[in-house]
């Protein structure tokens, strides 16, 4: 079950871009589908969500939105332009107007030094506007972190 908070600002975002017409998609990995559950939880998101990418492995980054190897390989699959290239792959493949992916680590294991518990990657790309990218590390539980990179994503698309 969604919190109440997350499915108002999913109703705000699909009459926005309802308004101008626009449609979306997105490319998720550490929220598993929830940034997408949010979004069709509301009756006639379908006139603006086009495609829903849950990308969790590597290979599924690179089969379903067009990440390059080179770049998990040099970069890791929660990385700025891990994000950044879901996001474009989810805009070109779903043929939308707006895209927004996330990768992260929700935990609770899984993390690192260098990359801890609660660092998620969400970025926004929208069609004839350069990509946007934010780096957020996200206090609380694995749900927690779940919770605040849809939030954080919803957002991001509102832009």
């Amino acid at each position: 079950m969604l919190p109440e908070a997350t499915l108002d600002q999913a109703r705000r975002l699909l009459a926005a871009l309802d308004a101008r017409g626009e449609t979306l998609a997105t490319a998720e990995s550490c929220t598993g589908g929830l940034i997408a559950a949010a979004l069709t939880a509301i009756a006639g998101s379908s006139s603006v969500v086009m495609a829903g990418f849950v990308t969790y492995s590597n290979a599924a980054k690179v089969a379903m939105v067009g990440v390059q190897e080179a770049t998990l390989t040099a970069h890791g699959a929660v990385s700025e332009p891990v994000a950044r290239q879901m996001a474009e792959g989810a805009l070109a493949r779903a043929g939308v107007d707006v895209a927004v992916s996330c990768t992260g680590v929700a935990g609770p294991g899984g993390g690192s030094a260098e990359k801890p518990v609660g660092l998620v990657f969400v970025a926004r790309a929208r069609r004839g506007r350069p990509t946007v990218v934010e780096r957020h590390v996200f206090p609380g539980d694995r749900a927690a972190v779940r919770a605040a990179t849809v939030a954080a994503a919803l957002r991001m698309a509102m832009d």
